[in-house]
């Protein structure tokens, strides 16, 4: 039943009763599904929706100038990380790795057990608890650098407004928080059409600049990308750890997929986002083209003057939206982590009748909100956020390439040719 308290046993029993319960995500049918997928853009994409804000310029941190050149090159890495990472690994290879539904660090982990039974699997468990550890990490760190990138737009509008930051943030991060025990689905259902309206608007104020400079569209050649590495090889793997910040969400993408399933993630990312946010990182090479100067925040500079203020608001409420995802993945992997045996037993309280993967965890919960708020207080700020977030996300996602290859190749008929990549 929904809104209930659960305790999960760390036994098999308990797993098979848990996730027997309501039905598998993703089974919905006609006007079910169409609410699954405005859902998924509330909870599952507000992540990698909120990328703009902050990729761009971590691009360019530390450089003399900005050529243009570069603006093609960090262009293209971007482009084709969005549509190599997110697109075909996630969207299309990993979606379908699922364990009764479920999605995530464990569920992989879980078939790459099945798939080794004779071979290294303490090898295969330890990669898996280290990259359940990296996930985590990215939940504390995912609203921490969000929100703060967004309420730094402030300072773009008025810069006496700065000592305001802080407060803020965590006022914004203390109310994600507190609104979680609604469950999943109810939160996804209020964040879905802000989500809809901040991708149409950051689309939007894209295309306006791409069609002043139509040119940006050059950099779809992924030859720019590469001449920009080899250019400079020590400088381009630096570079790429700030490209990587284009694809955060792509791993909570997967550990969500328990609670909408793999068809509505898949039509809101290939029908909507994933063009919206080329549109925007394009958007925002052309304005660099124009003005190398709005390198201090090209997100921001994309709008005209009277229209920073509203964007700010909306960016604030986007970026609280996008803390949704890898605050539900933290949910739904605990869950599972108690259901193997991995963490202590505690309650675990599921919110949906018809979706068995929408859980809210109390603890869980408790604990990110402390630690987010421990973590803006002691950065203070997006940009020295960074380099740990790279950490995280980067970790996290070889940890599921180092999985996912496992169970592919023992448990499916890929071969190796169709795998290396």
């Amino acid at each position: 039943r929904p809104d209930v308290d659960e305790t999960a046993e760390a036994t098999p029993a308990a797993a098979s009763e848990t996730t027997a319960a309501p039905h598998p995500a993703g089974e919905a049918q006609g006007g079910s599904s169409r609410s699954l997928a405005i859902a998924a853009l509330g909870v599952v994409y507000g992540d990698i929706g909120t990328s703009p804000l902050y990729t761009v310029r971590q691009c360019f941190d530390g450089v003399a100038s900005v050529t243009t050149p570069r603006v093609f090159g960090v262009l293209s890495l971007i482009v084709w990380a969005l549509t190599i990472v997110v697109t075909v690994k996630y969207v299309i290879v990993l979606l379908r790795a699922d364990n009764r539904g479920e999605g995530g660090i464990f569920a992989l982990t879980v078939l790459a057990l099945r798939a080794t039974i004779r071979g290294p699997n303490r090898w295969v468990l330890g990669a898996g608890l280290v990259g359940a550890a990296l996930f985590f990490g990215d939940g504390v760190l995912t609203p921490a650098i969000s929100v703060l990138s967004a309420v730094e737009g402030l300072e773009v509008k008025t810069p006496e407004l700065a000592p305001f930051i802080i407060p803020l943030t965590l006022g914004l991060l203390a109310v994600l928080f507190v609104a979680q025990r609604r469950g999943t689905g109810r939160v996804g259902g209020l964040f879905g059409p802000i989500i809809i309206v901040w991708f149409t608007v950051i689309g939007l104020l894209g295309l306006l600049a791409i069609i002043r400079r139509p040119m940006i569209m050059w950099a779809l050649n992924p030859l720019y990308g590469i001449d920009l590495i080899r250019q400079d090889p020590a400088a381009g793997f630096g570079l790429l750890g700030a490209v990587v910040l284009a694809v955060t969400g792509a791993e909570a993408l997967y550990a969500d997929m328990g609670h909408f399933g793999r068809g509505p993630i898949r039509r809101a990312w290939l029908r909507f986002v994933f063009p919206a946010l080329l549109l925007n990182y394009f958007g925002q090479g052309a304005l660099l083209l124009a003005n190398p100067e709005a390198i201090q925040n090209p997100f921001y500079r994309l709008a005209p003057p009277w229209a920073v203020l509203p964007l700010v608001v909306l960016a604030s409420v986007a970026t609280v939206i996008a803390s949704q995802a890898v605050i539900s993945g933290a949910f739904s992997l605990t869950s599972q982590a108690v259901q193997l045996g991995f963490l202590p037993r505690m309650h675990v309280r599921h919110t949906s009748e018809r979706e068995m993967g929408q859980v809210y965890v109390p603890a869980v919960n408790n604990l990110l909100l402390v630690a987010v708020v421990a973590t803006v207080l002691g950065f203070r700020s997006s940009n020295a956020l960074g380099a740990a977030y790279g950490i995280a996300v980067t970790g996290s996602m070889t940890v599921d390439s180092i999985l996912a290859f496992t169970h592919l190749r023992r448990a499916s008929p890929w071969r190796l040719w169709q795998l290396l990549p």
